[in-house]
């Protein structure tokens, strides 16, 4: 594990490897700079519209709990360093490392695609699951509102949805998740990996801070919305060790329910992760990857279905352990909540015919009808 070069300021990936399907290689080198010469003026994030056709995206994986999700954005400018969607950028002839963070595209017409497709004869309802790749909530919402226009159209047709962020910047929609969620046709979850504002900063640094996250439980608690805390990634020898305190903090803030996953390095988040933790954290290094191994039977990663989320051996068990004992102890071992999908309505166009039955009892009362 070389010392690699700092990372640019409010950046996670300390490099910009070329992405796998790309004809050339780039490779950083050393151009005799170091920290105590002037800093170089910092990576600027670059966002683009993206025409797609349609906006669900469907899977039949095991090891999730839904089939149909809805990611307003490809990128993610948080910066999270072990982000399971970076190997995604690749995809676009871009690096999983700092193009992943910088290079940000955006859906500008989910809404009408969404109530397009919600709108087609045969549709059958669903719970869509909103943000399962990157981030809805990540800073350029706030100008964008693309994941406002999904919600807004999944709340006109009483479409079930539940959502995941690590941003407080979801409180900005209270309006809609509170009363989907008390309706029982919502639910939210919360990501918090670490109650350490410093490993926070350096792992996650564009995310909301700790506490900010506690404060979108309380206040999406408070609205009426079911909320489960995510203690996700689990990183043995880094943050495994605050796994009871950030759950009993999320319960004590109104969370209801409570989840895990372990970390996961598959294809280029490997290398990326292993840069930044010899830069970030050099001193425990070497342990948090052997630990990390010894959860993926001697790999860094294992994908085989039914292992890749929890891991495997003495390591992982011991963290399931944990986890169910924490979960008990803070109440937060409830069953999840159902959602209703019988309220789907598909809702009338300008223009639409009345319906009939409207009409008659119009006619035969023509002061409900408005008139004299």
């Amino acid at each position: 594990m070389s010392v690699p070069s700092p990372a640019p300021h409010g950046r996670g990936a300390r490099s910009n490897a070329s992405g796998r399907y790309e004809s050339q290689i780039r490779e950083a080198f050393d151009d005799g700079w170091t920290e105590a010469d002037e800093t170089p003026v910092p990576l600027r994030t670059v966002v683009t519209p993206e025409r797609a056709r349609t906006i669900i995206a469907r899977n039949d994986s095991p090891d999730v709990g839904f089939d149909r999700s809805i990611n307003p954005y490809r990128g993610c400018e948080h910066g999270c360093i072990y982000c399971y969607a970076r190997p995604a950028h690749a995809y676009m002839g871009l690096s999983p490392g700092l193009d992943f963070e910088s290079r940000i595209f955006f859906k500008p017409d989910a809404g009408r695609l969404l109530a397009r497709e919600l709108a087609k004869p045969g549709y059958a309802p669903g719970v869509i699951h909103v943000g399962g790749n990157t981030d809805p909530y990540q800073p350029q919402e706030r100008r964008l509102r693309v994941t406002r226009q999904v919600l807004e159209t999944l709340s006109a047709f009483n479409h079930p949805f539940s959502i995941i962020t690590k941003s407080a910047l979801i409180l900005r929609d209270l309006d809609l998740v509170g009363p989907m969620g008390a309706r029982a046709m919502a639910r939210a979850a919360v990501s918090v990996t670490t109650l350490d504002r410093k490993l926070a900063r350096v792992m996650e640094p564009r995310a909301a801070t700790p506490e900010k996250r506690l404060a979108a439980i309380r206040g999406l608690a408070a609205a009426g919305a079911p909320v489960t805390v995510m203690f996700a990634p689990v990183i043995p020898g880094l943050n495994d060790h605050e796994l009871e305190t950030v759950l009993e903090r999320a319960a004590e803030a109104g969370a209801s329910g409570a989840g895990y996953v372990v970390l996961r390095l598959p294809l280029e988040i490997k290398d990326l992760f292993c840069e930044w933790l010899a830069a970030a954290r050099p001193d425990r290094a070497r342990r948090v990857m052997s630990l990390v191994r010894q959860m993926r039977g001697g790999r860094d990663y294992d994908s085989e279905w039914g292992k890749r989320m929890k891991g495997e051996g003495p390591v992982a068990s011991l963290i399931g352990a944990r986890f169910r004992a924490a979960r008990r102890r803070f109440g937060l071992d409830g069953p999840a909540p159902t959602l209703d999908l019988s309220r789907f309505r598909v809702p009338p166009k300008a223009g639409d015919q009345l319906d009939l039955f409207a009409v008659e009892a119009g006619a035969a009362n023509p002061s409900a009808a408005g008139g004299a």
